[in-house]
């Protein structure tokens, strides 16, 4: 059973940095993509950013392009989201998750989620 288990949210004033981390259990970790992907009220979900097995090829959503970096430690079993430059609409819910294919994931499991919230 895969197990995806977030941390690392909390509250910080725009301008700020947060770093996102998710440990996953449950099978080979370096064979799979991870995603982060993130939930805002009223809204539907939102793709932030997804990295391969390796580690060597990311991708991004064009309203977090080059304020967040997604890396992976396959000897650790986590993947992070650095979140630099935050604004007060990234606020939302941040799910890890994991599935199948590369570079588009079909996302087959999640974690609880981590709340993140950006004053202005």
């Amino acid at each position: 059973q895969v197990q995806l288990v977030e941390s690392g949210g909390g509250l910080v004033q725009a301008g700020g940095s947060l770093r996102l981390s998710c440990a996953a259990s449950g099978r080979t970790f370096s064979w799979y993509a991870m995603g982060w992907l993130r939930l805002a009220p009223g809204k539907e979900h939102e793709f932030v950013a997804a990295i391969s097995g390796s580690g060597g090829s990311t991708r991004y959503s064009d309203s977090v392009k080059g304020r967040f970096t997604i890396s992976r430690d396959n000897s650790k079993n986590t993947v992070y989201l650095q979140m630099n430059s935050l604004k007060p609409e990234d606020t939302a819910v941040y799910y890890c998750a994991t599935g199948s294919g590369w570079p588009t994931l079909k996302y087959d499991f999640w974690g609880q989620g981590t709340q993140v919230t950006v004053s202005s």
